[in-house]
């Protein structure tokens, strides 16, 4: 019995009823390890990075190469709370962040995408380009998406991180 198509339903059944019926489980649907914590607004503050594993990273926008420094927006998510450290599961996956910008610029990522194991989408918040920080009209904080065709999602300005 191919048990695929109902997972969504199963899942939601899980949810309702705090647990997986024995034909779910043994077709490989699994409990979220954690419950997903409810909405998390972070406003920017240079301590949001403090501490997390640094990145060069370089990208090309709007043809002028850049050359920054940041963290992986992973790290920070999971640092804040809002992400689990282990691959991300159930309820967790329906979540995202958007990040705003100072100018009114929103960008949004579901965690799904960014999780290494599923997505493995690198996005990077950076705050210094070229050995300093980013200048005024640029930051203090920009993201980085180095896979991206186009730096479309590369906000500049951010202001907030918004975690539903």
């Amino acid at each position: 019995m191919n048990l695929r198509p109902c997972l969504p339903l199963l899942i939601a059944a899980y949810v309702a009823t705090g647990s997986l019926s024995a034909a779910a489980q043994s077709h490989g649907a699994h409990a979220p390890s954690t419950p997903p914590p409810g909405r998390i607004e972070l406003p920017w503050s240079a301590e949001l990075l403090h501490n997390l594993p640094r990145h060069d990273v370089g990208m090309e926008v709007h043809g002028r190469a850049l050359r920054c420094s940041g963290v992986d927006l992973v790290d920070l998510l999971r640092r804040a709370g809002a992400m689990p450290a282990d691959p991300l599961r159930g309820a967790h996956l329906a979540r995202r962040v958007e990040v705003r910008a100072r100018d009114g610029y929103t960008v949004v990522f579901s965690l799904g995408e960014l999780d290494p194991t599923l997505g493995k989408q690198r996005v990077y918040v950076a705050d210094q380009c070229d050995g300093k920080p980013l200048p005024a009209d640029a930051g203090p904080a920009r993201l980085l998406i180095p896979s991206d065709a186009r730096p479309a999602r590369s906000a500049r300005q951010i202001q907030t991180f918004v975690i539903e």
